[in-house]
């Protein structure tokens, strides 16, 4: 890994890809200092840890490969608090640095970025994972709803309980889809199964999660699914010491605990960050515009099963991903069933 990273002093932070416009309004930044000898200044916000193994890790990973790729003088910073005014302060301090675009990584950091982004509207700003737009902000995303689709319904059909179940920590956007997409999976395959679902409000408190977790397998679940960041790791030792399974998101975590993860739902967000930086060195970012990438890049979303998930279940999650790609499975935004609280 290349060393040029620069870390601010805010905090302990921070390919080639196609992206399908959601919006084509606005015409392409040309800025022929960035097709030149020039680098491109380019700074981070990640909202997590840059070590979490998951998604956060991959805003950093992103930036890492865009300055091994591209001409861009790189800064990040991380560890800010999920709160929208120390989000906001800490986008203040990078723009008084005057980059040229400013990255922030997920949800959590929407309502700042929405302040910030006209605060100082000579600079472009990013969000990954929304669909945040203005005159200077655009956003990039991976399509995580469609590979946790694809995890409710490989939990629905490989369920020996028929109770299944989701935790995540934010209440925020992308992982509210994500649950509703999950529990859409669910009942497509298994319409009599229970689901049990949790925010805790924390992405990183491993000990909550793993209390949330036990407590959910106490109420039967045999398969959960987890949207966390380092709080997964609170899960996976609840799922070892029970014998029951978990589908992760982000990235492939069958590697890390055979015994535990049955699948991962696959949302690799490197490319938002790397698909931004990539279109301003290339001078064709544009403003007022949402990024999507999907199941049509195996590379950035798939759902991947573990080798004792039989057969006809992996053929019938693949059927499953065409007809998401097709149009003919149609995945809510929306969840509007009871939450789990007992524990």
């Amino acid at each position: 890994m290349k060393k040029l990273l620069s870390k601010l002093a805010l905090s302990s932070l921070a390919m080639a890809l196609v992206f399908t416009s959601g919006l084509a309004t606005a015409e392409a930044s040309k800025d022929p200092s960035h097709t030149n000898n020039k680098k491109a200044k380019v700074a981070l916000l990640i909202p997590g840890s840059s070590k979490d193994g998951g998604f956060m890790e991959s805003a950093y990973r992103g930036l890492v490969k865009a300055e091994e790729d591209f001409r861009i003088k790189a800064t990040y910073v991380e560890n800010i608090p999920h709160d929208t005014a120390q989000i906001a302060d800490a986008l203040r301090q990078l723009a008084k640095k005057n980059p040229d675009m400013i990255i922030a990584h997920a949800g959590q950091s929407s309502e700042a970025v929405k302040l910030v982004a006209k605060e100082f509207p000579k600079i472009k700003f990013v969000n990954t994972q929304t669909n945040l737009t203005g005159d200077n902000l655009s956003s990039y995303q991976v399509k995580q709803e469609e590979s946790a689709w694809l995890a409710g319904a490989a939990a629905g059909l490989l369920t020996k309980t028929n109770v299944v179940s989701h935790i995540s920590g934010a209440r925020v956007g992308p992982g509210l889809a994500g649950r509703a997409a999950f529990a859409d999976g669910v009942k497509h395959t298994n319409p009599n199964a229970t689901l049990l679902t949790t925010f805790t409000g924390n992405q990183e408190d491993a000990d909550l999660a793993k209390r949330v977790a036990q407590a959910q397998i106490n109420a039967g679940s045999d398969m959960i699914f987890t949207m966390l960041n380092m709080a997964r790791n609170g899960v996976t030792e609840a799922a070892r010491e029970n014998g029951v399974y978990q589908f992760a998101n982000v990235r492939d975590y069958y590697a890390d605990a055979p015994d535990v993860f049955i699948g991962s739902a696959i949302s690799d967000a490197s490319l938002t960050v790397y698909g931004a930086i990539k279109d301003l060195t290339e001078g064709t970012w544009k403003p007022n515009t949402v990024k999507k990438i999907g199941l049509e890049n195996p590379d950035a979303v798939r759902l991947v099963l573990s080798p004792i998930v039989p057969q006809d279940v992996k053929d019938k999650i693949a059927a499953f991903a065409d007809k998401i790609q097709s149009g003919e499975i149609v995945i809510p935004t929306e969840y509007t069933g009871p939450e789990f609280t007992n524990y």
